[in-house]
């Protein structure tokens, strides 16, 4: 499962949770996925006071010393704004403190203000990605890099400190519905998470064709080349009570989103409705029919790792508590008896 550490109103209540809690919930969160036998756990960027976590690698640090064996990702980690070689070294060192669990998410994020924050232009959205991507597998490549950029000042001979406890960090760029992104992730040979946030997913098929044969042109092998699906879920006993408990949380989610990106549009219930019907990717229902969607999924993508966003919308944390164990105790095993492992190997 993965957050992004909304900190919304609770819509039945109106209660406004701190970020001190939500901080504490985050990490109880990671803290039961691993005692329940998920297999990683994400946690994202941003830069405002609607959201609790600014830095993903420190919050993974804490969760990495109250678990086991999960793994731990960004979801994302803003990349165009960030240093790269300061993030390489903060995930390099949550490795070592996590006995080898980190991988990093890369992404351009949803939101822009951190590019006003640390300095960045707009102008540059694209050019900084791409810049700041092939840094970071140079970084991973070599203790010792010499580098010179558009963005940032040269690196001469730097050691790059410390190295991970892993060989390599696993790195992944995550993926929203353009397929030049889509070619990049191919090109450089990282794993490609599709954000499949709603609709018919088998719009993203064209994506991961185009990651695999881009990856494949570029010289990489097709079992190196890693597809993931993030997207929004909620369980229940059955899916009527899913759709029911849900749409509350779901709808004011939305709403505080849009009028974060400036706009008024409001999610009605047939909208919702609309969004959860049986063909699309909103996976919302009983356990069995949230393995079904995933299945489905699994035949157009083929994919080995799919993460569920589920403590989104003020939804109460003892709701999100029994969502992490239904997805480990019902769902999951479903999945292992229909395909195996779903794991994404590392």
């Amino acid at each position: 499962m993965y957050t992004l550490a909304d900190i919304g109103p609770n819509p039945l209540t109106g209660e406004m949770i701190s970020p001190k809690q939500r901080m504490d919930e985050i990490i109880e969160a990671g803290t039961l996925a691993d005692r329940a036998g998920l297999d990683i756990f994400g946690v994202g960027e941003h830069h405002r006071l609607d959201y609790a976590v600014s830095s993903p690698a420190v919050v993974l640090a804490a969760i990495a010393q109250a678990t086991e064996r999960i793994r731990l990702t960004s979801a994302t980690s803003v990349l165009s704004t960030l240093d790269p070689v300061r993030l390489y070294e903060d995930f390099a060192t949550l490795d070592l403190v996590s006995g080898g669990r980190a991988e990093i998410l890369a992404g351009r994020g949803a939101f822009i203000e951190s590019f006003p924050l640390f300095g960045y232009s707009m102008k540059d959205y694209n050019e900084l990605f791409s810049e700041h991507m092939e840094l970071i597998m140079k970084l991973n490549d070599s203790d010792i890099v010499s580098w010179k950029g558009k963005f940032r000042s040269p690196i001469e001979r730097a050691e790059i400190a410390p190295r991970p406890l892993q060989s390599k960090l696993p790195i992944w760029i995550g993926v929203g519905g353009t397929p030049e992104s889509a070619a990049r992730a191919g090109r450089m040979g990282v794993g490609m998470a599709l954000a499949i946030l709603g609709g018919d997913p088998i719009r993203f098929k064209p994506l991961v064709d185009i990651y695999r044969q881009a990856g494949i042109e570029a010289g990489h092998s097709p079992a190196s080349l890693q597809v993931g699906v993030t997207g929004h879920a909620y369980l229940a006993k059955t899916t009527e009570q899913a759709k029911e408990e849900f749409y509350p949380y779901y709808a004011n989610y939305w709403n505080y989103v849009n009028r974060q990106r400036g706009m008024s549009s409001r999610m009605t219930r047939n909208d919702f409705e609309q969004l959860a019907g049986p063909e699309t990717a909103l996976f919302v229902g009983s356990p069995e029919h949230v393995a079904e969607k995933i299945l489905q999924q699994h035949e157009l993508f083929g994919h080995r790792r799919f993460m569920a966003q589920m403590d989104i919308g003020g939804i109460p944390f003892g709701k999100v508590q029994e969502n992490i164990e239904m997805l480990a105790a019902q769902v999951v095993p479903i999945l292992e008896k229909e395909i195996g492992s779903m794991v994404a190997p590392v």
